[in-house]
């Protein structure tokens, strides 16, 4: 049906916005962080609204579609995976805020160490949501398996991240709060690495109608 197909388009425009801005958020944050600039940190704050706004609009139209149209096979397959992608993205903008305001806390203090495996860390999950959103964009089930696999590397990130500020803290009991709230972020970040993976996932239902199991490349029939 042709008004269904452009119902969905509209749709897929406004889940691109949304990734758009989730995903500019994420860099945002982290350079704020880099930066100690609260500015930019508060912009991503002051975004945050829009993204909520944005998820309820998706939600309202997907529902209206359902209602209407009562999608069969792709189509359906579609419109209930935006509304999953649609709440991931949505909880990636609560990431960067979170991690927006750390990088306030952080801002006016002395640096624990050199920031490297964080922006690291940061730059490998904003790849993997790049890479899940043009898998999505292509229908493309391969790249939704490689974004999967990237997953490892960012969770490899995390543990040497905390042990290594773990050793700071044992040394400076002073620099406890500042490492812990570096600590969190990086916690931040492979939640996003997670929630691109969990869009990988869904990507590879859409077009290929079967489930990709646990993030590993064993796909199996959807019964």
């Amino acid at each position: 049906m042709i008004r269904l197909e452009e119902e969905i388009t509209k749709l897929k425009k406004m889940l691109f916005e949304m990734a758009t801005t989730v995903e500019e958020m994420i860099a945002k944050s982290i350079k704020a962080l880099e930066e100690n600039n609260m500015i930019l940190a508060e912009e991503v704050r002051k975004t945050d609204t829009r993204i909520d706004e944005i998820e309820v609009e998706i939600d309202n139209q997907c529902i209206k579609i359902l209602a209407l149209f009562h999608p069969e096979a792709e189509d359906l397959r579609t419109v209930t995976m935006i509304m999953k992608i649609n709440n991931d993205l949505e909880r990636i903008g609560d990431h960067a805020v979170n991690i927006a305001e750390k990088a306030i806390y952080l801002a006016d203090k002395p640096p624990v160490k050199p920031l490297i495996d964080i922006p690291k860390m940061a730059e490998k999950a904003i790849e993997m949501l790049q890479g899940s959103l043009d898998s999505f964009v292509n229908k493309d089930p391969d790249l939704a398996v490689r974004v999967c696999e990237k997953d490892d590397e960012v969770d490899a990130l995390e543990p040497q991240i905390v042990r290594e500020l773990i050793t700071y803290m044992i040394s400076d009991p002073q620099t406890i709060d500042r490492a812990l709230t570096l600590i969190f972020i990086a916690r931040a970040l492979e939640r996003v690495a997670d929630l691109a993976t969990n869009i990988a996932e869904d990507t590879y239902y859409i077009a290929s109608g079967k489930i990709l199991k646990h993030h590993h490349n064993v796909p199996i029939e959807n019964k």
